[in-house]
């Protein structure tokens, strides 16, 4: 029965008489083209037939009712009649061409070495394309055994066999790519980028972080350590640009720990102890070799240190020399250095960026800004200097933050001393557009300016017999205790050695009296003319 239906397959149906494209009959002297396209037309299958014929064989195979219209589906070819030579009855009646047609069963779909000669049929009709080529007739016959094959199970599961069978390639590239695992201890959504792993007591960065994160939250950790390569994965974590390692207690951070994050615009370092942060945390070990950071804000406020006498000017130290590698920085549009009790800066702290465009000082303890230059800053929009513990601005100062286009100051909230030294403070003031709100700007020294607006002063009510601050009359009181202090250790020690000091003086006085006594003695010698002369003659 499979043969039959092979054979049933093979047949081509017959090229039936048919109008030309306008309904009529087309003479057998028409004209060169015309012919030459209904000759085309004659070589080309009909494709309705072939589907509906296969359609009915394969129904017929596996005995549905469909199989008995199989004669129906298929264009019958009269088995008696007579040929013509070499001439096969075409469309038109005109001769069918001897070689393959190029058009025949889909030419440009079909390669070249699956197409066959058409060859004549018993009976007058023409053979199908495919005909002469015995791989083509195996690949057909082992389509059909697949059919029969799966028939015995239900039609959906036949069919999606099949269709998986037919094209794996295509099924395997419809499917979608799967999703990047989240580490246990964190929370991520893949449509915002974000990954959150906060208050987890986690003592490294996870090892398993999705490559698609671009916002990532370590805040509230146990970090304590944050190593070379510590970002380092495969694949990379090429998209990361925002990082907050806030409040993890991260206590030191080594040279090139963010090497592997080439796209970090955003480091919030805040609110950990930081006791040691390499000059080259935010680049690579050797600086001259490696790329400048891609970093563009970078967030330092509350560095927590171990406490010490030597605390602030740890952190003045750490920071200035991060900030201060060649190179690596250039790039920083935004630095925040507030609340961390800085007592001054470095003068050439902000020289290796050139770029800057907002720097936050607020909150500090900075008592001056003699040593900080804002020279190269030519970008510089927004300087926060509110909170601090600033009385004076002098005339360098002044002139390098006037000589900033862009810049806007903000300096409220420090406790300005109104005596002659404010007067040049003053004027630049009343003149100058880039402090913003500075007529909320008042006098905290001496006690009878206190409250009044710097700039409603007159120069007339500058003088310099201020009466101290509270500061500088604590720091007397201080120094009275400790002399003090010093007097009645020295006391004490005295009298602990009264007995000695005692012998020591009476000593002295014995000393004292003996060497007295020979002055006298010696005296009245010389004041009694007789032993005067019986000295005279006892020396003849």
């Amino acid at each position: 029965m499979a043969l039959h239906f092979l054979l049933l397959q093979e047949g081509r149906p017959a090229d039936l008489e048919r109008p030309n494209k306008r309904g009529e009959e087309v003479p057998p002297r028409a004209a060169a083209g015309e012919a030459q396209e209904e000759e085309r037309e004659a070589g080309r299958p009909d494709r309705r037939a072939y589907f509906l014929e296969g359609r009915a064989g394969e129904s017929a195979w596996r005995g549905t009712p469909a199989g008995k219209g199989l004669a129906k589906f298929r264009p019958r070819c009269p088995s008696s009649a007579p040929t013509r030579g070499k001439f096969s009855p075409g469309a038109s009646g005109r001769p069918a061409p001897s070689g393959p047609s190029p058009r025949a069963f889909g030419a440009g779909s079909v390669p070249a070495r699956l197409r066959a000669p058409q060859a004549a049929m018993p009976g007058g009709c023409s053979r199908g394309p495919a005909t002469g080529d015995g791989r083509f007739r195996l690949a057909r016959l082992a389509l059909v055994l697949l059919g029969w094959v799966s028939s015995s199970s239900p039609t959906s599961s036949a069919s999606s066999s099949t269709a998986s069978a037919l094209f794996p390639a295509s099924a395997a590239s419809a499917q979608p790519p799967l999703s990047s695992q989240c580490p246990a201890p964190c929370e991520c959504s893949e449509a915002a980028r974000t990954v959150k792993c906060v208050n987890r007591n986690l003592t490294e960065v996870p090892a398993d972080l999705p490559p698609y994160v671009r916002t990532l939250f370590l805040t509230g950790n146990q970090l304590a350590l944050l190593p070379a390569g510590a970002f380092a994965r495969r694949p990379p974590l090429a998209e990361l640009a925002a990082l907050n390692l806030s409040g993890s207690r991260l206590g030191n951070v080594h040279a090139a720990a963010f090497e592997d994050l080439p796209s970090l615009r955003q480091l919030d370092l805040s609110h950990n102890p930081l006791a040691h942060l390499s000059p080259f945390a935010f680049s690579g070990i050797n600086a001259s070799a490696s790329t400048p950071s891609p970093l563009v804000e970078l967030i330092l406020n509350h560095v927590e240190t171990p406490g010490g006498p030597d605390r602030n000017r740890s952190v003045e130290r750490m920071v200035a020399a991060a900030l201060q590698e060649p190179h690596t920085l250039r790039g920083l549009r935004r630095l925040e250095l507030a609340s961390n009790h800085f007592l001054y800066l470095p003068r050439d702290l902000l020289s290796q960026l050139p770029g800057l465009r907002h720097l936050d000082l607020s909150n500090n303890s900075l008592v001056s800004l003699t040593y900080l230059s804002f020279r190269n800053l030519t970008h510089l929009e927004s300087l926060h200097l509110e909170d601090n513990a600033l009385k004076v601005l002098h005339n360098g100062t002044l002139a390098e933050l006037q000589s900033l286009a862009h810049v806007r100051v903000f300096l409220e909230d420090n406790p300005w001393v109104c005596d002659c030294h404010m007067v040049d403070m003053v004027n630049w003031l009343k003149e100058t557009e880039i402090v913003e709100g500075k007529a909320r700007l008042t006098c905290a020294f001496p006690e009878k300016m206190r409250n009044r607006i710097l700039v409603e002063l007159n120069i007339s009510d500058l003088d310099c017999d201020p009466i101290l601050p509270p500061s500088l009359q604590t720091s007397y009181v201080f120094l009275g205790i400790v002399l003090a202090l010093i007097g009645a250790i020295f006391l004490l020690v005295l009298y602990l050695n009264r007995k000695g000091i005692k012998k020591w003086m009476h000593n002295i006085r014995d000393a004292c009296r003996d060497h007295m006594e020979g002055y006298h003695y010696r005296y009245e010698i010389n004041a009694d003319p007789r032993l005067t002369n019986l000295s005279s003659n006892s020396d003849v």
